[in-house]
């Protein structure tokens, strides 16, 4: 079981083809923004898909906890203070996204954050890849490597404002293929070789 961190950090638009896709411009610094604890889920547990949400994507991403407290850091000190590796499930209502002036509910409704069992040891944060499987069915690929902002670049500027606790959890954007969800779904984000997390999708009661 994940320990829910104090708060996840998320880069958005952080690979051209997922932009692209969306209509979006590739942004020219960090897209950030904050998904609250309280949408993370463990693998097993339900994406519940609001009555009046509209359309509901899967977006699978690479997230790394943070092992040191880091603030105004270098992008050598970030990428020193990863503890583990944990895949991310980045749950999107896309209605409520374009609506809404600030992403709260679009991207921070409860079960909108499951998250894989950390897996720690020495990592190569450049070569990590990400892959999103719904029923079975890959959906999504991309590389750490095809970041606009690489991972240890996005943690030292989320680190120049905002501290990173030991614990916290920070996102670091989808590759292409996000699709909607629907209930009856099985949608499982992989870190290759680091961690797995799958749920299953149900409507609002």
């Amino acid at each position: 079981m994940m320990t829910r961190p104090s708060k996840i950090v998320c880069a958005g638009r952080n690979y051209r083809e997922h932009a692209k896709e969306l209509g979006n411009e590739v942004p020219t610094a960090p897209l950030i923004f904050l998904k609250p604890a309280s949408s993370v889920i463990d693998g097993g547990a339900a994406i519940v898909l609001p009555k009046d949400a509209g359309r509901v994507d899967f977006e699978g991403e690479i997230g790394v906890v943070i092992g040191t407290r880091l603030s105004r850091a270098t992008r050598e000190q970030a990428a020193a203070a990863v503890r583990g590796i944990v895949a991310v499930n980045d749950v999107s209502a896309r209605d409520w996204q374009k609506g809404d002036g600030q992403w709260w509910r679009a991207k921070g409704s409860d079960t909108f954050c499951p998250i894989g069992p950390e897996r720690q040891g020495t990592v190569n944060l450049h070569d990590l890849t990400v892959v999103t499987r719904v029923n079975g069915e890959e959906c999504q690929r991309g590389g750490a490597s095809e970041m606009v902002f690489p991972i240890d670049e996005l943690l030292s500027y989320i680190s120049q404002r905002m501290t990173l606790e030991p614990g916290d959890v920070v996102a670091t954007g989808t590759p292409a293929g996000v699709k909607a969800l629907k209930a009856g779904d099985v949608v499982e984000v992989e870190v290759l070789g680091w961690s797995k997390v799958s749920n299953p999708v149900v409507d609002e009661a």
